[in-house]
């Protein structure tokens, strides 16, 4: 369903890359939801003002103060949503949805009540076109945007048919399809460009992120993801599992057959430990033969299955390495720490505790891993 609606998105900039779209988009709309409710906050503030100093009406004036009270409350929402993500806590995209909603039915109220009962034909007029380009600070979906944009002209067109003269209705009307027309045109652009500008970005940032030789993440990103795995379940009562993987007599490997093999034998090891990222173990080569995984567990005995996994997927490569103490072919030790997630740690006690149960596994015999707790 959400690659229907976001269709060309979906496909054009591909499945990782619409995600951190998304989720891009997802901090854009809360931070236009508080701009633009604390802008409608103060406009809707000063229109009240008027009413009471030119009509002395003082109805008019509650009016357009209870919107401005309703807007100043998606204000403080959206700002406490702001809050809660910088926290690393999940938000749900349908509650924020449901705001871009709210917020925009309360302004067309305003806007309805300007246009039919209150203003003269001008302010009125240009309203509905500043409305329906309201849509333009927010990253939705075209189909959303389409429904919106004809649910507000089919309103508009209602209520001015029937509460304006006949004589006066035919220009609001013609200017709001003109308006709506204008905005899905424009509306569709400014999201292209947003979601062309946010892919970029990525890719900018995948390329300093990157491993180069083996296409798993670097040193630079595996700090980064480390600091995020800590912070993202410390109210959680699973397990966090930090492994150091190393290639078992891996300067042999590269004196006996050269380094170009070298090269191609890491190649051969990261595009093994990338499969594992559907399984939510994020992998890194953090340097030369040395590489770093991540993931979290229900069960501190499940760090060990892993461990033995990976030991398996690579001794299934079966590439031959003479030179090896170990075994006939390339075979990695295994380090592992598993700690609970809801204890404070620091990354560097973690990752030292990792580095000595890898010592503890090459003191073993090497091809075999070691886990501590």
């Amino acid at each position: 369903m959400s690659a229907f609606l976001n269709g060309w998105r979906y496909y054009r900039l591909g499945r990782d890359d619409y995600k951190v779209c998304m989720e891009a988009a997802f901090l854009n709309n809360i931070s236009a939801l508080r701009w633009a409710n604390l802008v409608f906050f103060i406009l809707a503030i000063l229109f009240s003002v008027f009413p009471v100093i030119t009509e002395k009406n003082f109805i008019k004036s509650g009016f357009y103060l209870g919107t401005a009270v309703v807007a100043l409350l998606f204000y403080f929402i959206a700002n406490r949503e702001n809050s809660r993500y910088k926290n690393r806590k999940k938000i749900s995209s349908k509650f924020i949805y449901i705001l871009i909603l709210l917020y925009y039915v309360n302004v067309m109220f305003f806007g309805l009540y300007l246009a039919v009962w209150a203003e003269p034909e001008k302010i009125a007029g240009s309203f509905i076109g500043i409305f329906i380009c309201v849509l333009f600070l927010f990253n939705i979906s075209p189909a959303l945007y389409l429904s919106l944009t004809l649910a507000t002209l089919a309103v508009y067109i209602t209520a001015i048919i029937n509460v304006k003269i006949p004589s006066v209705w035919n220009y609001d009307i013609q200017n709001a399809f003109f308006a709506g027309f204008m905005g899905l045109i424009f509306g569709w652009q400014i999201i292209m460009s947003r979601m062309t500008t946010i892919s970029n970005t990525k890719k900018l940032k995948d390329e300093n992120t990157i491993d180069e030789l083996t296409q798993l993440k670097n040193r630079r990103d595996y700090m980064t993801t480390f600091q995020r795995f800590l912070t993202n379940h410390r109210q959680s009562d699973n397990f966090l599992c930090v492994a150091i993987m190393d290639i078992d007599w891996f300067k042999n490997y590269n004196d006996h057959y050269g380094h170009p093999q070298g090269d191609e034998c890491l190649r051969m090891i990261g595009k093994a430990l990338k499969n594992l990222h559907k399984d939510g173990i994020y992998t890194a080569r953090i340097g030369g033969e040395e590489f770093a995984l991540l993931w979290h567990a229900e069960l501190s005995s499940d760090a060990e299955n892993v461990g033995m996994r990976v030991n398996q997927i690579i001794s299934d490569l079966k590439i031959p390495h003479e030179k090896s103490n170990a075994a006939p072919y390339i075979t990695v030790s295994i380090g592992i720490h598993v700690a609970k997630c809801d204890i404070p740690h620091e990354i560097n006690d973690l990752y030292n505790l990792a580095d000595k149960a890898l010592y503890a596994a090459k003191n073993s015999g090497r091809n075999c891993t070691v886990v501590s707790s």
